[in-house]
């Protein structure tokens, strides 16, 4: 059966109300960017040309508006986008500090994307697809967890590979040993596995990096490929007995970091689907880590992440800088 998508992805569509200044009258003032991770990393890889899809759920309201035509926009398949009569758009707003980290506060009592049923899945979708990717946040209320559960065992029967970020969000969780028991699940699913250092923390009780990812991956022996973003100290790449770390390009401006790891990851799933997961050689994880980690910086330059993905040619430019440094 031909493929109709190179990456589907389930999970959260959002309004980021990032800082943004303030008022003459000294109010703060929020910039409304589309956000949520699953799109965030699908609007990464439709830049670098890869067909993609999202399956979730917004209000039907004007947010949820907003956001099915920012995600068409972007070049990401909506048909499997369902609108809430009922339940509002989740939105977050996003304190930044000078740094660039955040501080989130979400309003999702329910939000919508957390009301996603089975029934609603886009299983054509699922079936055509290469890789599925998704994370924690629709694993922390029904239905949307069954939604996740049945969108994940539909997309490996149909032979997909199953990508997984954990994308810890401990405000939406009733409590931590929930969350880590849903991600601990999410990891046992799938065959590449993206975490930032202090999820593996979370996860494996383990401070040190090495002795963590050699835990998680002593676990999870399904998992073909793990990756490590530590922010600013750049990103690490397991797959088989192949190692590689990169640094990341700190001599940018960073503004917000809203999206980064979201670029990151689908800036490793683009170079996957070029060359394949089966016999990837150290070059080549030492060139997805590079050519991801310079994506993930330009992101940060800019606010919001859906409408702030970089082109590839930024990309390629910012590569050959730290190749002659």
């Amino acid at each position: 059966m031909k493929m109709r998508y190179d990456v589907v992805a389930l999970g959260e569509l959002l309004i980021d109300f990032t800082s943004n200044g303030s008022s003459e009258q000294g109010n703060p003032l929020f910039e409304a960017n589309p956000g949520g991770a699953p799109c965030n990393m699908l609007a990464m890889l439709s830049k670098l040309g890869r067909k993609t899809a999202f399956l979730g759920k917004v209000g039907d309201d004007l947010f949820g508006r907003m956001l099915r035509a920012a995600i068409e926009g972007a070049g990401i398949d909506s048909h499997g986008l369902v609108d809430d009569p009922e339940a509002n758009t989740t939105l977050a707003f996003v304190q930044t500090a000078p740094d660039g980290d955040r501080d989130f506060s979400f309003f999702r009592n329910p939000g919508a994307d957390t009301q996603l049923t089975p029934g609603e899945l886009d299983l054509d979708a699922l079936h055509r697809t290469r890789i599925f990717h998704f994370g924690s946040l629709s694993l922390t209320d029904e239905p949307a967890r069954s939604a996740t559960v049945r969108a994940v065992a539909e997309a490996k029967a149909a032979g997909a590979l199953i990508s997984f970020d954990p994308n810890l969000r401990e405000p939406l969780w009733r409590s931590l040993d929930e969350a880590r028991e849903q991600m601990l699940w999410g990891a046992a699913q799938c065959d590449i596995l993206k975490v930032a250092e202090e999820e593996l923390a979370f996860l494996t009780g383990l401070d040190d990096l090495e002795a963590g990812q050699a835990a998680l991956r002593a676990c999870f022996p399904q998992v073909r490929i793990l990756f490590v973003t530590r922010g600013k100290q750049g990103a690490h790449a397991y797959c088989g007995e192949l190692r590689a770390q990169r640094a990341a390009f700190t001599e940018l401006h960073t503004i917000d970091t809203t999206g980064a790891g979201d670029t990151f990851c689908g800036c490793c799933l683009a170079k996957l689907l070029e060359y394949g997961i089966g016999n990837l050689t150290e070059g080549q994880l030492d060139d997805m880590l590079l050519f991801a980690n310079a994506a993930a910086s330009l992101v940060t330059t800019k606010r919001g992440a859906i409408r702030a993905m970089p082109i590839e040619a930024e990309i390629l430019v910012l590569m050959d800088t730290a190749r002659r440094a």
